[in-house]
């Protein structure tokens, strides 16, 4: 029970964090002007659990194969990308902004498709990969899943309460330093087991 609850923490934590700012957050903020917050919620929560599904399988596989000291430098080097990703931020195209407006299916559905496919690839994705082969699976998966819904849920609240005026820039500072700081930490340990 003690790795299943370390797994769920770390995991939550580093997926809140990397989802703020993140542009799953904005299509969460584009979604919930159209829709109301429960279905969206739905939608982002049954994408997040099928994706940070696949997420965990895949980092399960790879913890399996390389031994853990090069997970962790590889995880290290990963965070500081993940640091820089959040740095460089994201945004909505145009395009896509029109595309969450224009939905006229179900809502559930509709969010749904359209996370699963934005999540593909992204930071979140990845760091949850990087995440598993470090922890269990199943507190991996649980934790990534409940802290990307409790970020988009977050911003559905925070956005609809405030509007625009956000501190983008501090959120995204803050999140790349927490990444930049996990990232060394873990190359360091790597390091000394290299050693």
């Amino acid at each position: 029970m003690e790795g299943f609850l370390a797994a769920l923490v770390i995991s939550f934590g580093v997926i809140f964090v990397a989802e703020l700012g993140d542009k799953s957050q904005l299509m969460a903020l584009a979604f919930a002007t159209r829709y109301k917050p429960v279905p969206v919620l739905i939608g982002i929560t049954v994408a997040t659990a099928v994706v940070h599904l696949a997420s965990v399988a895949i980092g399960v596989g790879l913890g399996s194969v390389l031994p853990t000291d090069w997970i962790s430098l590889i995880a290290g080097v990963a965070f500081l990308g993940f640091a820089a990703w959040t740095l460089r931020g994201d945004s909505l195209t145009e395009q896509e902004r029109r595309k969450a407006e224009k939905a006229t299916k179900s809502a559930i559905l509709t969010v749904g498709v359209a996370f699963f496919l934005a999540e593909l690839g992204d930071k979140t994705m990845l760091a949850t990969i990087t995440l598993a082969t470090q922890h269990g699976w199943f507190g991996t998966w649980i934790g990534s899943t409940i802290g990307m819904v409790a970020a988009d849920a977050l911003a559905i609240l925070v956005g609809r309460l405030l509007g625009r005026r956000l501190p983008e820039k501090a959120i995204q500072y803050g999140a790349a330093a927490l990444f930049a700081i996990s990232g060394l930490w873990l190359i360091l340990e790597a390091v000394v087991e290299l050693t």
